[in-house]
């Protein structure tokens, strides 16, 4: 291993961004290189002349770095941090940072010299589709040898087995204009937004503001682009309405004006222990502007994959901006932007060796051109040496290092098409652009809505801005549009040059042209089947540089037009998240979320041991002093609800606010029973049904407004029922005035239960007179609340609900006041028993099986409307005579224990599944009547109540008679809870 850096000869002296005040040391396979604060990998490897960055995943083809962003396909390396491997690490990507150490992939021994690049000499019998065919036979063959060879040679980078310790965030965030992109269109957009005083969220990719401004560097109002972007950038941070967040890509696109973003904390600095490598946003906009901008794409022509082929814009970039030297440069190019990047070369001082374009360009320029000509080959295993010109004068070889491509620009269209949307073809640049309204509340602007010179960006983002603040109901403010060049873009396609060989398309998957017209050939016509018979566009770029041009090929080869052919589906995420990020916060938990009360870290400091209830934790008792175990906590807090006062935490239950004119029609669908006849005030038990008839849920509904009403669900069917409204809203009804939100964690709820409860709500608002089932708005202790006169105890209660924030505080307050009067707090162990000596339902007994007259409520599915589950409620198999009914079970001897998930049988029966009469669902010990009671199902049970049966267990070893009674063991006239 070298220890001396290796020299930077490849730098232009006194140009780019990079501070060279600050050099760095890193390493790349084992040698050790310098460079600058400011540098990317890649920038530094190029200007240390390292060319060859990686292999390509079938063929182990030398490769080169293309672009110089996120969509690179070819430069992906594995970073090495205290013994963790992070692979598939973009070198255009990663920020140079002292003692970064990376390794090149996907070879074996070394980069220069790699044994699978045999594959490369076997392609004649490797082409597209060719595992379709080989693998199939001798079917014997898979499991012993093709299975396990495909395993070993499938894959890029590779983990170290060591678990990573690292730390990742999850953050939400909330504005009224989201703005993608830094670039002109996007800077002028969130400037004016800003000015005019919305709450602005301006993301931006890179490290820095800008976009193609830091690369192309024109002139804006007479100062360069680098300065403007500057100028703005320093407003906007003085902005107190305007968050900038750099280093953060949108990764997707969902429901709601909701979208994903990845920030990159802390890769560009040297681990820290206490610094996030990650953050995973929830970003949530009332409106959106798209301005991404565009992406270059390559021509296709023989021998196009080489180390010192890369795109015009990224040698740009590389120059501009990191200041490299990149040697003799060939540009190919069919359209302005390449000629303008050749002329941008030269005054760099880039000796451009010969600039290609086969249209009819102007040949007067500074460097060497070829009108009406093609590059049709090149040569340079392991770095560019020469490219083939053939011209009017026949075939010419030029010496050059890199060979730069500009085949056109394709608009960022990916997160337009998250939700299914399709773009549009314009044969004006040759590319798909964004339609009107593909993603709600989100407008594209500048390039990544097809327009390409400096002028038209600038008034294209101020004129999005200005419609999504006419939109918010903001005046936009007097923003003046910047002076910059207008140049028109002009481009003559051209996908792919046919002079034999094998010319690329996606470099990372290594497809070429002939692959896709193989696809074609072979009946694989459609785009998405072309896509997946040729792997095209299924590597970690999603084909950002290769799609277009591969469609183009296949127009050509089934004998359709683009549009006619269309484009492959864009799904999130836009770049590729890593799942330490998703799932933050859940190291060791697995892969379900990690879910806690308001009340979490009081109750644990209480002793209270903590349960799984669905994805939360919630406090199964608490514990006092002489308690010997759960269940003297557990009779101590029953009878405490029973005789005087309980506090518990019911925010896990599922809220959801629904709004609109139309709130109480849809309810009255999706409820069985009549929700529109509830008066302002006043909440309603509600039971909702499947629409197989079956019982999906129950819950409350108290309305609030005339038009807006709070919906609980059940802990456990939260999610399933917020899905199901969505689903029957969209499906069946959506010309419904109606809006609904999950507000599960917007609240903190909390439960204050027994015959002292009203002094409990006393000492935190003055609380009106609400008869039983009343609701109202209030405030509670300063802070905007709602309280419901509701028990799950069959006490007198009450709900109390504020915002997510002062649930602590709340919570320790009620426990206080409950412990001055004697009582205190309870647990979910008290609370099922609770439950159960009234009879109320959870999921346990509301499984998916159940009808609504299975458990005594069939009264509730009302006869003057329909509902969703009706009809199919009450079919003949639904409502015949002995189906298993709701009982309550009582062990004939009281000192008798029982078990939920036992079996009921006939006493004299043998416990045989043929034998079974019923099962168990609920069990508790009650305090209250002195015994162990249960709710189960039994077969016809309503008319069997005072029968004993035969309650067996075999896992637990239980057999022990059980006398079948009505389910509502407590208070059944309801008095107490009435009050």
């Amino acid at each position: 291993m070298s220890t001396r850096p290796r020299s930077q000869s490849h730098r232009m002296p006194g140009r780019g961004l990079i501070d060279r005040t600050k050099p760095l040391r890193f390493q790349f396979d084992g040698r050790s290189y310098e460079g600058f604060a400011g540098d990317t990998l890649a920038s530094a490897l190029l200007a240390n002349g390292v060319r060859l960055m990686g292999r390509s995943f079938k063929y182990h083809r030398p490769r080169g770095v293309l672009t110089a962003g996120s969509e690179e396909p070819n430069a992906l390396v594995t970073v090495l941090e205290d013994g963790q491997h992070t692979p598939n690490i973009r070198a255009t990507m990663q920020e140079l940072y002292a003692g970064l150490e990376a390794r090149s992939q996907n070879r074996w021994p070394s980069l220069g010299f790699d044994v699978m690049a045999v594959n490369d000499y076997a392609s004649p019998f490797l082409s597209a589709g060719f595992y379709y065919k080989t693998f199939m036979w001798p079917r014997a063959f898979w499991e012993r040898l093709y299975e396990p060879v495909i395993r070993r040679a499938a894959g890029l980078g590779a983990l170290s087995g060591v678990a990573d310790t690292a730390v990742y965030e999850k953050a939400f965030a909330h504005c009224d204009l989201l703005v993608i992109g830094a670039g002109p269109s996007g800077l002028i957009a969130a400037l004016s937004a800003g000015r005019a005083g919305a709450d602005v969220i301006l993301v931006e990719e890179d490290t820095r503001l800008g976009g193609r401004l830091l690369a192309d560097q024109p002139l804006i109002d007479g100062r360069s682009g680098v300065a403007w972007a500057e100028g703005i950038a320093k407003e906007l941070a003085s902005l107190p309405n305007v968050r900038v967040m750099t280093r953060t890509t949108v990764t997707g696109a969902y429901d709601g004006g909701t979208y994903g973003a990845l920030e990159r904390v802390g890769l560009h600095l040297a681990p820290r222990a206490e610094l996030p490598r990650e953050c995973f946003w929830r970003i949530t906009a009332r409106r959106t502007v798209l301005s991404a901008g565009a992406l270059e794409r390559p021509i296709a022509h023989p021998d196009n994959d080489r180390p010192g082929v890369m795109l015009a814009s990224g040698l740009r970039a590389y120059v501009a901006r990191w200041g490299v030297n990149p040697g003799p440069v060939v540009v190919f190019s069919n359209n302005d932007s390449g000629l303008e990047a050749a002329r941008a070369l030269t005054r760099m001082g880039v000796e451009v060796a010969a600039y290609v374009d086969p249209r009819a360009v102007p040949v007067v320029e500074e460097f060497p051109v070829y009108a009406k000509a093609q590059v049709v080959g090149t040569q340079g295993r392991l770095g560019l040496k020469t490219v083939a010109i053939q011209h009017a004068g026949g075939i010419s070889q030029v010496d050059a290092r890199v060979l730069a491509l500009a085949g056109g620009w394709n608009p960022s269209v990916h997160l337009a098409c998250h939700m299914n949307g399709r773009p549009a073809w314009s044969e004006k640049i040759a590319g798909f652009v964004p339609v009107a309204d593909m993603v709600p509340g989100l407008a594209a602007a500048g390039a990544a809505s097809g327009v390409f010179s400096t002028a038209a960006c600038l008034a294209d983002g101020l004129k999005a801005a200005r419609a999504a603040l006419d939109d918010l109901g903001i005046a936009a403010p007097d923003v003046p549009l910047p002076l910059a060049e207008d140049a028109p873009y002009a481009i003559a396609p051209l996908w792919a040059v046919d002079a034999g060989g094998r010319a690329w398309l996606d470099f990372a998957n290594d497809v070429t042209t002939k692959d896709v017209a193989l696809a074609a050939q072979e009946g694989f016509a459609s785009v998405e089947h072309m896509k997946r018979y040729t792997t095209q566009g299924m590597a970690p770029d999603q084909g950002k540089s290769s799609n277009v041009g591969a469609l183009a090929v296949l127009a050509e080869a089934s004998g359709q037009s683009i549009p006619a052919t269309g484009t492959t589906t864009f799904r999130p995420p836009y770049v590729p998240v890593s799942i330490a990020a998703l799932g933050a916060g859940g190291r060791g938990q697995g892969f379900a979320p990690r879910r806690l009360l308001t009340s979490d870290a009081q109750s644990r400091a209480m002793g209270a041991p903590m349960i799984e209830a669905g994805l939360w934790y919630r406090p199964s008792y608490y514990p006092r002093e002489g308690e010997a175990d759960w269940r003297a906590a557990c009779d101590r807090e029953v009878q405490m609800v029973r005789k005087c006062v309980g506090v518990t935490e019911v925010g896990t239950l599922g809220k959801i606010d629904v709004q609109g004119t139309d709130a109480a029609r849809f309810l009255d669908f999706v409820y069985s029973n009549m929700m529109s006849t509830l008066k302002v005030g006043r909440a309603r038990y509600g039971l909702m049904l499947r629409e197989d008839g079956f019982v999906m849920d129950d819950g409350t509904c108290a309305r609030m407004s005339d038009n807006h009403y709070v919906v609980t669900t059940t802990t456990a069917a939260a999610g399933l029922v917020m899905r199901h409204m969505e689903f029957a809203h969209q499906a069946f009804c959506d010309e419904l005035n109606v809006r609904f939100t999950s507000v599960t964690e917007t609240w903190a709820q909390f439960a204050i239960a027994g015959p002292r409860a009203a002094e409990v709500l006393a000492t935190v608002c003055e609380a009106p007179e609400l008869p039983f089932m009343g609701c109202a708005e209030l405030e509670i202790g300063g802070v905007a609340g709602r309280i419901f006169r509701i028990s799950f105890s069959g006490e007198m209660g009450y709900e109390v609900a504020v915002p997510t924030r002062y649930g602590a505080d709340l919570f320790a307050h009620l426990v206080r006041a409950a412990e001055a009067l004697g009582g205190g707090a309870y647990g979910m162990e008290a609370l099922n028993v609770l439950r159960i000596e009234k009879g109320f339902l959870t999921h346990a007994e509301l499984d998916g099986r159940v009808t609504a007259e299975d458990i005594g409520l069939g009264r509730m599915v009302s006869a003057k409307k329909d509902c969703i589950g009706k009809g199919a409620s009450k079919r003949p198999g639904l409502v015949a005579a002995g189906r298993a009914q709701l009982v309550g079970i009582l062990p004939v001897d009281p000192a008798h224990e029982i078990s939920a998930g036992a079996h009921l049988y006939a006493s004299d029966a043998k416990p045989l599944r043929e034998n079974g009469q019923g099962y168990v669902t609920s069990v508790g010990p009650s305090p209250t009547l002195g015994q162990w009671i249960g709710l189960g199902f039994v077969d016809n049970g309503r008319k069997r109540h005072g029968e004993v049966l035969r309650l067996y267990d075999g896992l637990r070893g239980r057999d022990v008679p059980v006398q079948l009674v009505d389910p509502v063991f407590y208070d059944p006239e309801g008095g107490r809870m009435r009050g």
